[in-house]
């Protein structure tokens, strides 16, 4: 059985028409960013701007292919959760899959490309001078924050929320969009509380090495939403500095 489903703004002219259905999507050729075992990544140029098409060929061995939501399931649907919460995001094109007696055989995913992003991860490989700017880093942490405690406060953690997964655009102050999240899933209880100190943990890996302590502290207290903190947040914050202790 194949399901389809494309955005409806692209539906016509030349994107509707390459972007039809699951089998004219796998027939698509372009770029080639990425490749796995599993998945292939190729950038293609319709109509004026590019899109990305993620394309799975499989789910993995044995039970794999029956139990569970797919990679590329879960990364369309947590693509759409953002939209949902307002967390800016890739535009999602269409996506779908195929499966046959209740197996996976193949999906994918096409996504609208963000024009003139760079992630933060390669920002600070390059000793971007942006992350000197106290303004600039301070308005880009804001959205960071905010959009990490939407998800939380949904029950919901990225669990690979690193600077390569965050974007930000060429604007003098830069707009924030999250990207990749088919890691992304519901938590709640004691799950719940380590997943967000991983997400916190992850972020700030970097952040450490780019940011100063005051600055990575503005961070947290951004992302709480409170000028002081109490036992709770300090015990958190402990928490999030070890977390990545004795495996880096």
């Amino acid at each position: 059985m194949k399901r389809w489903t494309l955005n409806p703004e692209y539906a016509t002219g030349e994107s509707g028409r390459l972007f039809a259905d699951l089998d004219t999507v796998f027939e698509l050729e372009g770029e080639k960013i990425t490749q796995d075992p599993l998945s292939t990544v190729h950038r293609i140029w319709v109509a004026d701007r590019y899109y990305y098409v993620k394309r799975y060929t499989g789910a993995g061995k044995n039970l794999r292919r029956y139990l569970g939501r797919p990679r590329i399931q879960a990364e369309w649907e947590n693509l759409l959760h953002f939209h949902a919460w307002g967390i800016p995001s890739a535009i999602v094109v269409g996506f779908g899959q195929e499966r046959a007696g209740g197996a996976f055989l193949r999906g994918a995913l096409i996504t609208e490309a963000l024009p003139q992003t760079t992630d933060l991860a390669q920002l600070a490989k390059q000793h971007d001078p942006r992350l000197a700017n106290r303004p600039w880093v301070t308005h880009v942490a804001r959205q960071v924050a905010l959009a990490t405690r939407m998800m939380h406060d949904q029950g919901f953690t990225h669990n690979d929320l690193k600077w390569r997964n965050l974007l930000v655009d060429d604007q003098a102050l830069a707009n924030v969009y999250l990207i990749d999240c088919p890691g992304g899933s519901f938590w709640w209880g004691p799950m719940l509380r380590y997943r967000i100190i991983k997400d916190l943990a992850c972020l700030d890996k970097l952040a450490k090495h780019h940011l100063s302590r005051s600055r990575r502290l503005a961070f947290y207290k951004m992302y709480l939403g409170k000028a002081r903190l109490d036992t709770a947040d300090r015990k958190q914050l402990r928490a999030i500095l070890a977390f990545f202790e004795g495996r880096e």
